[in-house]
């Protein structure tokens, strides 16, 4: 709840103010039954004597003046009288709604912008921890819970109980007896109120992990939609999703079987409240004399005890809200409350000559037992090098450059960057110095020009067209017929593989950047293209470092020096033709690539 009123600290006029409405709409509504009474007492059943009731000789006099009045002045006035009074509740409650949906959407606003700013400050392994499917029911979801929530709060805070205190209390100034009546109905409106949420309240946690599983299983299914199509897996999706969903109803259907309950027994006890105040009424009427019962007192006893009874159930339902938001605000917490493991530091770079430098390196995955992926790495690389990384699958190539980004941090030794450890690096300053191009090509809807700018936000289109042409997607890029405005689905739907890899490598180029990093960026591409690619990347990153990985050699074979990756170490580390004479790995994996001296002549 703290966080609640943090959030609410800047709508706190709004805030206040809702509850200050919601007075006078409430008074208003407990107002009407004693004009009711009025009407039907002096006006229906005395034919206009008003001098039975104060309010009505009053309203009277200070309108008509002394004297006898007819039974339709009486009903008019106090009819229009009344009109007068909703229209007036009307105007605090319409205002009371405006404020309170301001305040709560600001409030959800805010608090949707700071735990979208907090997932995007975790670290990777943070963010594989909540899950995607888990993150996206927080943001959505359980903030929107949080917002109905507050709404209701700043509505339903002072509602419910001026309600009850205030219908108790004119309920009891008609005759004490009726006030009996109510405190007799209690006691079972407690007892039922007490059950139905012991029960509830746990359940809601487990509705919101069941929706986490929903969420997951429709993400997984959507971005792998052309895998589950190729593979006829759609059957099993299907069971699958319709598991998950399965599980929520069951989860739903649990809390709504309790909910079920509250509503009859609720409208039972109201009814039976109901017929014991007109019982009583009735025996007063008939049996004893001058107790200043009447049919219009019998009427507002009913409507205040069904306006008490209906404020309980508005308190039901509010405990249930409560019940709801506290689940949320503990998931949405437990996404702000993070603190990211990867933590930027102040520094920024040197003008050393070493780009790159892994010294001692030693790296496990957070959780992960047994042997290292990375260990005893000891490498520098130079600036304006190119510098290639090679290795069987799974022997840590891109664990080696994910440390560089910090996307992970070390188990032990230390990475830098200019001489600088990352550790102690400014994130932006070191992330904006480096573009990193992974082999699964990660695209944006959008045109293919924003979608480069990715790169820069403020280049030129003779900027975005250049790094194009570097990457050897200008000429497919002009093809489309907008040309550089066209238009991409999510996920870069739209294009091949090669294309969307060629558009990173541009989105990477347009930085300019110290270092660049390849990660498998080609596979893709036919080896044609892949030359011309590796041809003008010489030609224009004279100035960069370039760490590449590869899987085939004749991506690699350029280079200035090639590590070879085995078993999470680096076993060797020169340039092809030395490599060539000293590593049996590195000719192993050439030899398994050559087939014959033509094909190696064509590479």
């Amino acid at each position: 709840m703290r966080r609640i009123f943090h959030y609410l600290k800047p709508y706190a006029f709004l805030a206040v103010i809702s509850p200050l409405l919601m007075i006078g709409e409430v008074a208003a509504d407990l107002f009407l039954p004693k004009l009711m009474t009025v009407i039907v007492d002096c006006g229906i059943n005395a034919s206009g004597d008003v001098s039975s009731s104060p309010i009505g000789s009053t309203v009277m006099r200070i309108l008509y003046g002394e004297g006898s009045y007819s039974s339709m002045q009486v009903i008019i006035t106090f009819g229009v009288l009344m009109l007068l009074v909703v229209l007036v509740g009307g105007f605090f409650g319409v205002f009371c709604a405006y404020t309170a949906a301001k305040a709560s959407q600001g409030l959800g606003d805010d608090l949707r912008c700071d735990a979208y700013k907090k997932v995007m400050s975790l670290s990777i392994e943070q963010t594989d921890k909540f899950t995607t499917g888990s993150l996206v029911t927080r943001m959505t979801n359980d903030i929107s819970m949080i917002v109905d929530f507050t709404e209701m709060i700043l509505r339903m805070l002072v509602r419910s109980p001026m309600f009850f205190i205030g219908g108790t209390i004119m309920l009891c100034t008609l005759d004490i007896k009726f006030g009996i009546v109510l405190l007799c109905s209690l006691p079972v409106m407690a007892i039922m109120l007490a059950v139905i949420l012991s029960k509830s309240v746990p359940i809601f946690s487990k509705i919101q992990t069941k929706l986490d599983k929903v969420n997951s299983v429709v993400q997984e299914n959507v971005t792998g939609a052309r895998v589950v199509k190729a593979y006829v897996r759609e059957d099993y999706e299907y069971a699958r999703f319709e598991r998950a969903n399965a599980e929520l109803r069951d989860t739903n259907m649990r809390v709504l079987k309790l909910m079920a309950v509250m509503h009859p027994v609720l409208v039972i006890v109201m009814n039976a409240a109901t017929i014991a105040v007109i019982l009583i009424g009735g025996f007063e009427i008939d049996n004893v004399a001058g107790t200043g019962m009447s049919a219009g007192t019998i009427m507002a006893a009913v409507t205040y005890v069904t306006q008490v009874i209906m404020s309980i159930m508005m308190v039901t339902m509010l405990f249930h809200s409560i019940s709801r938001a506290m689940a949320s605000i503990k998931r949405v917490g437990e996404v702000l409350d993070s603190d990211p493991v990867i933590v930027s530091g102040e520094k920024s770079g040197s003008g050393e000559d070493i780009a790159v430098s892994f010294k001692n390196v030693d790296f496990r995955y957070p959780s992960a037992t047994g042997r290292p992926v990375l260990h005893d790495i000891n490498v520098d690389i130079k600036k304006g090098e190119t510098f290639a990384i090679i290795g069987a699958t799974g022997s840590g190539k891109t664990s080696l450059v994910n440390l560089i980004l910090r996307f992970y941090d070390t188990t032990d030794g230390e990475v830098c960057v200019n001489g600088i450890p990352v550790k102690e690096y400014d994130l932006s300053t070191l992330r904006s110095n480096i573009s990193y191009v992974m082999q699964k090509s990660e695209l944006f809807s959008g045109t293919v020009s924003e979608n480069i700018r990715w790169g820069k936000a403020d280049a030129s289109d003779e900027e975005v067209r250049a790094a194009a042409t570097i990457a050897q997607a200008d000429g497919f890029i002009s093809g489309f017929n907008d040309g550089y405005d066209t238009y991409i689905a999510e996920k870069g739907a739209s294009l091949s593989g090669g294309q969307k890899q060629r558009m990173s490598i541009a989105r990477a180029l347009l930085r300019k950047p110290e270092i660049i990093i390849l990660d498998d960026a080609t596979s893709a591409l036919d080896l044609a293209t892949e030359a011309r690619l590796r041809h003008a990347l010489r030609e224009n990153l004279k100035d960069s470092t370039v760490i590449m990985i590869a899987q085939r050699i004749a991506s690699v074979r350029e280079a200035d020096r090639i590590a070879v990756i085995e078993n999470g170490t680096i076993k060797d580390c020169a340039s092809h033709d030395e490599l060539m004479r000293t590593s049996e790995t590195y000719r192993d994996i050439y030899n398994s690539q050559m087939k014959n001296s033509d094909e190696g002549g064509a590479l």
